[in-house]
């Protein structure tokens, strides 16, 4: 039978720091993942006491009002605050999302905020993106024509082509869904993974790209496109109410149709 073990630092040590709230109003424990690789240390769970009446409503207001009064090492990103940029992408109770979007009445009565799975820890809750922004590089997400641009005018589409892009250019690449995906924990390395095929199909579902053919020769291939398998958690992670799995279905019948 085979065995799987964790290195030997990445295990969480039991104990972490108490780190209780400073006014005396409603209090309610946050259970967060610190790691600081810059110590050598394991990682371990911090608990800070947050005063919920002098807080905000989402679990980004906590970890700022923990960043700012209790331990200002406290390491996370965050930038827009309105579930636009994606920054504050991790995840909170279990499920990936995103933190400003997320309230604190709808977590219970604790909150346990990790990073997001299955990507490697920068410090504490901030991912290393960079095979992420590598595999959205590879599908070239701009536009790709070969005739001229009309003298004087925009390449011009129809309302009705333009519709075709609802439900695919809302994308924030906030990667709640790439990592709430099982194929790609295993594949990550071949695999494209859910927000990278739907911004894929974003093109080829265009009518101004003229590349089509070869974008789908890029993406026919049983690790990149095929590893899919519908599972369908990145449906249920998307904070935008997006689709990834339909757009990666799409993708699919446009390459079987051009082989018949």
């Amino acid at each position: 039978m085979a065995t799987f073990t964790l290195p030997k630092n990445s295990k969480i040590r039991k104990t972490g720091e108490l780190h209780q709230a400073l006014t005396g109003g409603k209090k309610r424990p946050f259970k967060v993942y610190r790691y600081d690789p810059d110590k050598g240390e394991n990682p371990r769970y911090d608990t800070f006491e947050i005063d919920t009446d002098e807080c905000g409503p989402m679990v980004l207001d906590a970890l700022i009002k923990m960043k700012s009064e209790q331990d200002a090492t406290l390491t996370f990103r965050r930038s827009c605050r309105e579930g636009i940029c994606g920054s504050c992408a991790m995840n909170i109770n279990g499920k990936n999302g995103l933190a400003c979007t997320t309230a604190i009445e709808d977590c219970g009565n604790k909150v346990t905020i990790t990073p997001l799975p299955h990507m490697e820890v920068i410090k504490d809750l901030v991912p290393d993106f960079t095979h992420f922004y590598a595999q959205y590089a590879s599908i070239e997400p701009w536009l790709k024509t070969v005739t001229p641009t009309p003298s004087g005018k925009e390449r011009l589409q129809s309302p009705e082509d333009r519709n075709k892009l609802d439900g695919l250019y809302e994308c924030i690449l906030c990667a709640c869904c790439q990592t709430s995906c099982p194929s790609y924990w295993w594949n990550s390395d071949k695999f494209l993974g859910p927000a990278i095929l739907l911004q894929a199909y974003r093109w080829l579902a265009d009518s101004r790209d003229e590349m089509t053919g070869e974008r789908l020769d890029e993406l026919e291939d049983p690790f990149r496109l095929y590893r899919c398998h519908t599972i369908m958690n990145c449906a249920n992670a998307c904070p935008k109410g997006l689709s990834p799995a339909k757009a990666i279905a799409e993708i699919k019948k446009m390459t079987a149709s051009r082989e018949i």
